[in-house]
């Protein structure tokens, strides 16, 4: 029989807090970086991810 304590139980959330919080930094990045740059090139081939997702970007 397998039992679970608190601690065991309680530590499942904060295992998952580093990997959301470095997803949602790496999205930010994309948007905010990526997406924003003057650089025409990489500017336009976010551009073009985005519509061939079919996220709205205008």
């Amino acid at each position: 029989m397998v039992t679970k304590t608190a601690a065991a139980t309680a530590s499942v959330p904060a295992s998952k807090f580093i990997p959301l919080s470095m997803s949602a930094f790496l999205g930010l990045f994309i948007v905010g970086f990526v997406g924003f740059s003057h650089m025409e090139a990489v500017h336009n081939a976010a551009h073009d991810t985005r519509h061939s997702l079919a996220f709205p970007c205008h």
